[in-house]
C-alpha cells in the first residue's frame, strides 16, 4: 500500500468543459476546469489479483510475453503486437472477434517525448469514453459494418504495458475500482482533437472509491482496461484511471515508457 496525491475534477455545475489532448512529442494537453488533488490510499492488487477482473473491478493484470523487440517499430507493432493483442482479448473476454484501432506511445521524461515524438503520461483521473463516443468512434472506424455491430454487446478494452523492456518504476498507473464509483461522480467533459470531437470522462472526489495499483510492472505483463462495454446488466462498464507520483520510486529509476493499444471487442 502507497500514499499519494491523485487529481480529481471540482464538479463545473452547468459549464460546458474541453480537453485537448497533447500531440505527440509535445506536452500540451489542456484539460479545462478546476482540479483539486486528494492524498488517496492506494493498495498493492497483486496479492489478491483473482479479485480484479474486467467484468468486476474493471482492470486485470495478466502475463503477457511478447515477441516484439521494439515497440517504436510501427511495423513490429502492427505485424507482432497486434496479433498477439487479438488473441490476448480473445482468450481473456471470449469475445468472437477483436479489432485493433489505435496505439499511443508515452514517456515519463520530457526528453524521450521530444526525441521519441511521444505523448506525455495522463495526470488527470479520466475514462477514455462515453456511451455517445464509442459508439461514434465505432462508426468512425467500421463505418460499412456499424449499424450491425451495434444491436450485439461490444466492448472497448485498453492493453497496456512497458514498451521499453523495463519495469514500471515512476508515473505508474492508479486504477480506480468499478465497484467503488456511481454515475455521480461521472463529468463529461468533450474531447477535441485534430481531426475529430468526441467524449471522456472525469471524476469528482467521493471518499468511497478504492484505489488500486500493480507495483514494479514487468516487461511480460500487460494492464487490462475495459474503457466502455455496451452491457448494462451489472459488470463494470468504465474503468477510470490516472498516471501517479510513486513516492517509492527509487531514486534514478529509468523514467516510464509504456504504449496502450485500443481494440474493440465483440460478443
Amino acid at each position: 500500500m502507497t500514499r499519494a496525491k491523485v487529481k480529481y475534477i471540482i464538479d463545473p455545475g452547468t459549464d460546458r468543459l474541453v480537453y485537448v489532448p497533447s500531440e505527440a512529442g509535445r506536452d500540451n494537453s489542456v484539460w479545462a476546469g478546476r482540479y483539486e488533488d486528494r492524498e488517496v490510499e492506494i493498495v498493492d492488487a497483486r496479492p489478491n489479483a483473482g479479485d480484479f477482473t474486467l467484468d468486476g473491478a474493471g482492470f486485470e493484470l495478466v502475463a503477457q510475453p511478447t515477441a516484439v523487440t521494439d515497440f517504436y517499430d510501427d511495423g513490429q507493432v502492427a505485424d507482432v503486437w497486434e496479433p498477439e493483442v487479438i488473441d490476448l482479448l480473445k482468450r481473456e473476454t471470449g469475445a468472437r472477434r477483436v479489432h485493433v484501432f489505435d496505439h499511443t506511445r508515452r514517456a515519463d521524461s520530457k526528453g524521450l517525448r521530444a526525441a521519441k515524438v511521444v505523448r506525455e503520461p495522463a495526470g488527470v483521473i479520466h475514462n477514455d469514453y462515453t456511451a455517445f463516443s464509442a459508439e461514434k468512434r465505432l462508426r468512425e472506424i467500421l463505418p460499412d459494418e456499424a449499424a450491425g455491430l451495434l444491436l450485439r454487446r461490444f466492448a472497448i478494452v485498453n492493453v497496456w504495458r512497458s514498451s521499453n523492456g523495463r519495469p514500471v518504476e515512476t508515473a505508474p498507473m492508479a486504477l480506480c475500482d468499478a465497484r467503488s464509483t456511481g454515475e455521480a461522480e461521472i463529468i463529461t467533459v468533450e474531447r477535441h482533437a485534430k481531426d475529430r470531437v468526441g467524449e471522456v470522462q472525469q471524476v469528482v472526489f467521493n471518499p468511497a472509491h478504492r484505489w488500486y495499483w500493480y507495483p514494479h510492472m514487468r516487461a511480460d505483463e500487460a494492464l487490462l482496461l475495459k474503457t466502455y462495454d455496451s452491457a448494462t446488466d451489472g459488470r463494470a462498464r468504465y474503468a477510470v484511471h490516472t498516471a501517479f507520483t510513486d513516492p517509492g520510486a527509487p531514486a534514478g529509476a529509468p523514467p516510464r515508457e509504456s504504449i496502450e493499444t485500443r481494440a474493440f471487442v465483440f460478443f
